[in-house]
Parts: structure tokens; sequence; C-alpha cells
């Protein structure tokens, strides 16, 4: 396997292990912790987040697009936009002409899924329900090539690289209208399902 990219042996060996989508999904959601951020905003890249052995939805993104990308899979990205302004990113890739997500996320039904969807709206639809909670509410999708967002590197970086948030921020998104009336249901049934406060 010839590689593209400077990989350390670790980083390489970890490349010729994973060769699918599948493989890399497991990968992330067994080998890192959810980084929830308690110490300040990170946007990490590849290299760092396997170092801190943590990611956050679009570090996890970082992390497949550049394992998958030495096996010929672009680097797209996938971003749902939400109601609350906190959107979730997925890598997003195609198979058999079927479209297909690696994902990270503090709820699992947020995670991944497999290449079985005809369009990117059925595949976006699937993560509508479980992405309710207290604010949450999917209004849109884009996508991009991390390969367009210039002065990057999204692979190899020591600090954060906040020029993919800002691009993703200004990215054009697709709407989506849904049924008010199933938002407050789907809602209800979530609050519904907390703990009680005492």
């Amino acid at each position: 396997m010839r590689f593209n990219h400077p990989f350390t042996p670790t980083e390489k060996r970890l490349i010729r292990h994973l060769k699918t989508p599948a493989q890399v999904q497991k990968f992330i959601i067994s080998h890192f912790r959810y980084n929830k951020e308690s110490r300040g905003e990170t946007l990490r890249s590849f290299r760092q987040s396997l170092k801190h052995q943590s990611a956050h939805c679009l570090e996890a993104v970082f992390i497949a697009a550049t394992i998958l990308g030495e096996h010929g899979y672009p680097p797209t990205v996938l971003d749902i936009t939400s109601k609350d302004h906190l959107d979730h990113v997925l890598f997003l890739y195609k198979k058999n002409g079927r479209y297909g997500t690696i994902g990270f996320s503090r709820c699992t039904g947020l995670y991944g899924r497999p290449a079985r969807y005809r369009s990117l709206y059925h595949l976006v639809m699937s993560y509508y329900t479980p992405f309710i909670d207290k604010t949450g509410r999917i209004t849109g999708y884009g996508t991009a090539s991390l390969d367009d967002i210039p002065r990057t590197d999204w692979r190899f970086a020591k600090g954060n690289i906040w020029a993919v948030q800002n691009y993703l921020i200004k990215l054009r998104h697709k709407r989506i209208h849904t049924s008010t009336a199933h938002f407050k249901r789907l809602r209800a049934k979530y609050l519904a399902s907390l703990p009680e406060q005492k």
C-alpha cells in the first residue's frame, strides 16, 4: 500500500488494518471517549485526536476521512443543521450507489448508518427522531469536501482547525420542512422519558 501523506508508523499500521467504513465506525466507538470539551472548545486533527483518544462529531469526521481517504474514499462531510444551532457532522460515503455515514455523538442514535439509503434526504431523515431532545430539531443539511477548504490541515495540524467549522457554518444548506405537530409529539415523548428531577 502506498500512502499519500506523511503518516507515522503507528498511523500506517492503523490505516492498513481499517479498510472499510464499518471497521472505522467500530474503531471510533471502541477506542475514543466522547470529547465534551470540558476545558474549552477544540477542533483537533486526526493526529491530535488519536493522541488524546477523544473526539466529538467533527473530530470523528477527520479520523474517518483520513483513514478511508487512503482507501479511496473522498473526504466528504454531511452537516445536519438544527433549530438550536447545534449541528451534527458526519463522514459521508457512497457504496453501490447508496449513502452511508460514520459518526460519533453523546447519543448512540446519532452514530453512523450503513450504506443503504438511496437519497441524502432519506439518510438525513433517519436521524430525525434521535435528534430531538429539549432543544434539537433537524432543519436542513449540506455536504462539503474537506479538500475544498483552504488553509486547513485536518490530518496533522497541532492546533485547532477553526477554518473547517467556519466553512461549514457558511455552507449552503438544503432546508427540510417537517410536521410541527409530529415534532411536538416526539418531543413530548422524549421529555417524558427523562428521569424526574428531585
